[in-house]
Formats: C-alpha cells, sequence, structure tokens
C-alpha cells in the first residue's frame, strides 16, 4: 500500500495566519491523523526554575510565534511537513506541584507518543524536562549521545538538596547511564560558575564544553566539524536551552546571561548537523512574561522548526 500523503499546514492564502487554531506551524493535531513520524509536545512546567518562573507558558507562546512559519526550508533543501507527518500532540499535563510525580508523568507519556517510532520534539518548559526525555530516547535506542546548547552546564548535583532541578538533569543522566559519555558536549556556555570545581566536575561527567566565546572565535563550520567529529553516527539527542542566545537575542527566559551566541549562530550550527543520528530533541526555557515583542519566541519556535526539519530528513532518506 502506497504511504499516506502527510496532511500539512493550514493553507495561508485560505485562512489568514493570525487565524484558526494555534498549533505548531499550524499543523495537524495528533488527533487528526493516522500516524505521526515526528510530533510537537509541549510541556508547560517550571517547578524546577532556581530563578525566574514562566517557563510554564513557554509552549503556548512558541505554538503562536510559529504561525509564521513556511513549510519550505531552503537551507536544508526540505519541506519537512511534505516528507514527513509532522502534528502538534498538544500539551502533557504534569503536576506543578510535585517534580517527582511529574518527571514519572513526563517519562510515562513520552515512552507512549514515541512507542510506534514517532520522534518527538518536546518544547518547555524548563529544563528537568530533559531527564525523562533523555530516559524515554535511551530506552528506545540504547545510551545516546548528547549535544547541550546552554549558557549553563545542568550538571550540578543539587539545588537545596534536592536533586531533580533544571540545573541538575544531564549529572543524573550520566549516573542512570542513559547518556553514552564518549559524546557529550555544551555548547554556548559561558558566564560565572560557583567555583573552578563546577569545571572539573563537569569534565569528570564526560563533557566537552564549547563556550560561546569559542562559537565567535573559530565560527560556525568549525564549530560544527568539530561536534560532529565527536558524536560521530550515534543515536544523538539535541537539547537546546533557549538562553544559549545571548539577551539580546533571547531576553525572554529565566536565568538570562550576558555574551551569549546570535540566533544566526545557533541555527547555522544545528543546521551543519544534518544527516546526523538524530532522534529526539528539545527547546526549552522560554519565558514569555520576559519577552519583548515575541524575540525569543520567535528565535524558540525557529528552533524547533530546525530541529523537526532534521528529523524530516532522517525520515526521507
Amino acid at each position: 500500500m502506497p504511504a499516506q500523503t502527510p496532511l500539512g499546514p493550514v493553507d495561508s492564502s485560505k485562512v489568514p495566519r493570525f487565524a484558526g487554531f494555534a498549533t505548531f506551524a499550524r499543523l495537524p493535531r495528533i488527533d487528526q491523523v493516522t500516524h505521526a513520524d515526528v510530533a510537537v509536545v509541549g510541556v508547560p512546567f517550571d517547578s524546577g526554575v532556581s530563578y525566574r518562573p514562566g517557563a510554564r507558558f513557554g509552549p503556548a507562546a512558541l505554538r503562536e510565534a510559529s504561525r509564521l512559519l513556511r513549510p519550505y526550508h531552503p537551507e536544508l533543501d526540505i519541506s519537512p511537513f511534505a516528507v514527513a507527518q509532522v502534528v502538534d500532540a498538544g500539551d502533557i499535563a504534569v503536576n506543578p506541584f510535585h517534580i517527582g510525580k511529574a518527571i514519572d508523568t513526563l517519562q510515562a507519556e513520552a515512552e507512549a507518543l514515541s512507542s510506534d517510532g514517532t520522534k518527538l520534539v518536546a518544547v518547555g518548559g524548563d529544563h528537568t524536562i530533559a531527564l525523562p526525555l533523555l530516559r524515554v530516547a535511551a530506552a528506545n535506542h540504547g545510551p545516546v549521545a548528547l549535544l547541550h546548547f546552554d549558557a549553563h552546564l545542568d550538571t550540578w548535583d543539587t539545588y537545596f538538596g534536592e536533586p531533580y532541578t533544571h540545573g541538575t538533569p544531564f549529572r543524573r543522566a550520566v549516573e542512570e547511564g542513559i547518556l553514552d559519555t564518549s559524546a557529550v558536549c555544551h555548547v554556548g556556555t559561558r558566564g560565572p560558575l560557583y567555583g573552578q570545581h563546577d569545571l572539573a566536575e563537569d569534565r569528570r561527567l564526560g563533557f566537552g564544553i564549547v563556550t560561546s566565546g569559542d562559537v565567535m572565535r573559530r565560527g560556525v563550520d568549525e564549530t560544527v566539524d568539530a561536534l560532529r567529529q565527536r558524536i560521530g553516527d550515534r543515536p544523538l539527542y539535541i537539547s537546546v536551552d533557549i538562553d544559549v542566545l545571548d539577551p539580546a537575542h533571547a531576553p525572554g527566559t529565566g536565568t538570562p546571561e550576558a555574551g551569549g551566541m546570535t540566533s544566526r549562530e545557533l541555527l547555522e550550527i544545528l543546521r551543519g548537523l544534518a544527516g546526523t543520528n538524530l532522534i529526539g530533541a528539545d527547546v526549552v526555557e522560554l519565558a514569555p512574561a520576559y519577552d519583548h515583542a515575541e524575540i525569543t519566541a520567535i528565535a524558540a519556535s525557529h528552533v524547533a522548526y530546525d530541529l523537526v526539519s532534521l528529523l524530516a530528513l532522517g525520515v526521507k532518506q
């Protein structure tokens, strides 16, 4: 039986972009199709933040900003919604008062969504959500390579004695054996730390670091080459904290740090990863209450679009 033609976005020549349902890129809902190759799913959770709250409203803001996305990606030469069935899977309702229960619910729901091979692009929400998503990715693919785009390391042990926060997911992931520690790297880190021991502990866990300054000095192409050499053809998970961007490009986030990457640098690095074995991704820490003119939401929606396009390239192959 021939493959079903994917159901694509609402036609903007018939329904204005500012009208209709606010699904991601105005794509169909998951209940409107018989299968999904890629699902964009919201996780409105920010109980793990250490500074400014508000990322629970990130999924809605990203969807609203995604109305202007178009169906053809010229840099990757792909129409992602034509070669893959991409859907909006709505939001996973997690407990805002209990981090442990929220993590368990997210893990169970992500397992269910991906049980038939659907690849997930999760939209947060704070970075706590990366841990249960990585657990699901590893359950499906074995220990995964990780590219972590962030101003911060997120490999701290605890905050106020709590092991599960937005600053600890990747330490827990290493401890649980769900990351391939020969192929993990932070990208875009910068700003003050608590001490030199933070870097020593991060190295002990296996992480490489490409700082935002490294990206500026080396350029996109050299950065991409280094990242591709590190991850090889391993199953790859990409986690993007929108605060990897400079506050000039992403003011709407919970823990902003000066001296970050530009949105152009981030998008070009992601596009340079075409052909890698990407199996899942997230975009987190969009806090629209601190945004201006949707600057951060627009950047985050384009990051999500590029991640979807990279996953669609895998479907096309």
